[in-house]
């Protein structure tokens, strides 16, 4: 296999790093409830035509209850995304991708929450938190 078709397994995994980076730049006390809107959303983003049928109704409220447990706990956030996950998992073996334009769209996604799911379970860490050896130098002011 050469790098091109490398690309469609090795993107959503930057595209989950970079997501991973944006939300750790958010302050707490906000990190944690903005990802739990994050999996509130996810839980459906398969109801205008995901090809489970009325299966999508339990599988986004399912998504719902953990959503609003994660607004008090990084684990129902983790375990979220790996619920998503699987979601997508059986949206691409069915041929329901979550963007109907992009065919590998599920299995890219399957691809990329389970990198969110990880930090997540390791407590939503800040930036400074995922990288602590590292010192972000201070700019001195001249006057």
């Amino acid at each position: 296999m050469n790098l091109a078709g490398l690309l469609p397994y090795v993107m959503p995994i930057g595209i989950g790093l970079l997501v991973v980076l944006l939300l750790s730049l958010v302050p707490d006390p906000h990190r944690r409830p903005l990802n739990a809107l994050g999996i509130a959303g996810a839980g459906g983003v398969y109801f205008s035509g995901g090809g489970l049928d009325a299966w999508e109704l339990p599988f986004g409220a399912l998504m719902l209850y953990v959503a609003y447990r994660g607004l008090t706990s990084w684990t129902f956030i983790g375990i979220g995304w790996l619920l998503h996950t699987a979601w997508d998992v059986v949206h691409h073996l069915k041929g329901n991708p979550i963007l109907p334009f992009a065919h590998d769209s599920s299995l890219g996604c399957a691809i990329c929450d389970p990198v969110i799911a990880l930090w997540c379970l390791r407590g939503g860490p800040s930036l400074r938190q995922l990288f602590p050896g590292r010192r972000v130098p201070r700019r001195r002011v001249v006057t």
